[in-house]
């Protein structure tokens, strides 16, 4: 599955493959199509701006939140247009 994303950083569109596409059977008896993304807990959540200067890992950690919150974005609506769920696991969820 690809989606497509207009990137913050460049204003350009890119493409965003999901870690998973499964279907499965619930326990009600409804087939379900879900779209997984696997990530750090850590990059969900804005990093913490740091108090006195600006560091090049804070900004990588930046554009990096930025860019996820586009493909999540991205991802929600193409699954909204094709019924699908999407859903992000995090090591809280692996472990």
């Amino acid at each position: 599955i690809v989606i497509p994303y207009l990137s913050p950083l460049d204003r350009k569109r890119h493409r965003y493959f999901p870690d998973f596409y499964i279907k499965y059977v619930n326990a009600s008896g409804q087939t379900v199509r879900e779209i997984i993304e696997v990530k750090p807990k850590k990059q969900l959540k804005p990093p913490k701006k740091p108090t006195n200067r600006v560091s090049k890992r804070y900004l990588m950690e930046a554009q990096t939140y930025a860019v996820n919150q586009a493909k999540f974005k991205a991802a929600e609506s193409y699954c909204k247009e094709r019924r699908l769920k999407f859903r992000i696991l995090t090591e809280d969820h692996l472990t």
